[in-house]
């Protein structure tokens, strides 16, 4: 199976080193904002020229948005625009336009409705402080030195990895793989690489090909396996936000940087920035880390795994419960199981939105109109069926899974759900015990596929 991967890897550079990389980031980031401040110079003057009545056919002439168009328009101005173009490489400024490029058709494909989704706003201009510096190679030397510490790009030259990239050049020298583009990008004060490579990847399968497992992912605990494992929730950010204060107290007592004034910051406040970003990449790496060993244990034990599609968005407007949200990474939980799920075989079933898991009985398929957050465990009033509540979701969603029909259309009948739950009763999903779900005889959706989002059924 032929796929893009992404092999990322921390970097030790030299003082001189960091100050090429920056200085090739800021170039990225300069012609980004000149493009954007042409595009939209452009766009107010034919605005302002349609209020003068002025035809369509006699308007300033319009800048195109597409990379090639952008571009053109670039390498016509940066004589005068950026004198000292010629000390970094052309795939810095490519780094800027191509963003911007891509920024401007999301806009536009959002506002005509071919873009699905929450809408996407006007690109803004690019802040030297607040941006993230980054910077992507497609062309030129790129390659990992034999001793599997350097790698080489262009302009750059030989720059020392922090840590070894063995897996990534076996894969060179066995010719399984090859590198597409190598981005620059500085996180939490440390700088990584990151190759996007393209990968022939071998044909897997789980180690339990029929095996169902319904994961109900929450607060108290990140997850819950309709095996009965419970995951707990590590917490990073709670058991980290008493750090996080200090060092945001002790930030906010330097002298910072004041953009009305033009005051400069302190070289005791960036120090103190420093430390604040160092702690806040130790929390996402931390929350990456357990995220990327649940879902790869998930995805290479069972054939099936079913999940909820989650209003994350909607969730994190819950002003109580909205840092606890995004602590669990929800979102990541999810984007990761759908390419693992493929790469070891299985497959991944995203049960509807309004599908009530928490709401009906495991036991006998009866639903309830209500229930409180407060209310952890669940009972049953028709059958007195008593469960946690997040174990009892886990295992309707593994259920739901046997209504997944792999050889038609790719989902069960809808349920037809609002937002209101309306007390109702069903037959329960029943398997003899041992037996692999129905569905699971299916083929295995092919590489590059949707995910398959299937919904309740009405009974």
């Amino acid at each position: 199976m032929r796929t893009l991967q992404a092999y990322r890897f921390a970097l030790d550079l030299s003082p001189g080193q960091e100050r090429a990389v920056l200085a090739h980031a800021g170039a990225a980031r300069v012609a980004f904002n000149w493009a954007l401040a042409r595009v939209k110079a452009v766009m107010d003057q034919r605005a302002a020229e349609r209020t003068y009545g002025i035809s369509d056919d006699q308007l300033t002439e319009s800048i195109s948005w597409t990379l090639p168009g952008l571009r053109k328009a670039w390498n016509a101005a940066k004589g005068h625009v950026a004198p000292w173009w010629a000390e970094c490489s052309k795939e810095a400024f490519n780094t800027g336009l191509d963003a911007l490029a891509r920024a401007l058709k999301n806009w536009s494909e959002s506002r005509s409705g071919k873009r699905t989704g929450r809408s996407v706003g006007f690109p803004r201009f690019k802040s030297r402080r607040r941006s993230t510096p980054s910077v992507r190679f497609t062309t030129g030397t790129i390659r990992v030195e034999p001793g599997r510490k350097h790698v080489v790009l262009p302009r750059l030259g030989r720059l020392k990895l922090h840590e070894s990239s063995r897996k990534l050049a076996r894969r060179l020298e066995a010719g399984t793989a090859r590198i597409m583009s190598a981005t620059l990008r500085r996180d939490g004060r440390r700088w990584h690489v990151a190759f996007t490579v393209q990968v022939e990847r071998a044909d897997r399968a789980p180690a339990r090909p029929g095996s169902v497992v319904g994961v109900d992912v929450g607060i108290t605990h990140l997850a819950v396996l309709s095996t009965g494992e419970v995951i707990p929730n590590p917490r990073h950010l709670s058991m980290t936000q008493n750090r996080l204060r200090r060092l945001g107290r002790a930030l906010s007592r330097k002298t910072g940087p004041d953009r009305r004034s033009g005051q400069r910051p302190s070289q005791r406040w960036q120090r103190a920035a420093a430390r604040l970003g160092r702690a806040h990449a130790c929390v996402s790496n931390l929350r990456r880390d357990g995220l990327h060993k649940l879902t790869t244990r998930l995805a290479a034990m069972h054939g099936t795994v079913v999940v909820e599609d989650l209003n994350v968005a909607g969730m994190l407007a819950n002003r109580r419960l909205a840092r606890h949200i995004a602590d669990a990474g929800f979102a990541e939980f999810r984007r990761q199981l759908e390419y693992r799920t493929a790469w070891n075989g299985g497959q991944l079933v995203i049960a509807d939105r309004w599908y009530p898991s928490s709401k009906t009985c495991s036991g006998c398929g009866a639903v309830k109109a209500k229930l409180a957050l407060a209310e952890r465990s669940y009972t049953c009033q028709a059958c007195g069926f008593i469960l946690d509540r997040d174990a009892n979701a886990a295992r309707n969603l593994a259920a739901l899974a046997a209504e997944y029909d792999t050889a038609g259309s790719g989902s069960v009948a809808a349920r037809g759900a609002d937002q209101k739950t309306r007390p109702r009763g069903r037959v329960a999903v029943k398997r003899e015990p041992g037996t692999a779900p129905a569905g699971q005889t299916g083929t295995v959706p092919p590489q590059g596929g949707t995910t398959n989002h299937v919904h309740a059924k009405a009974h």
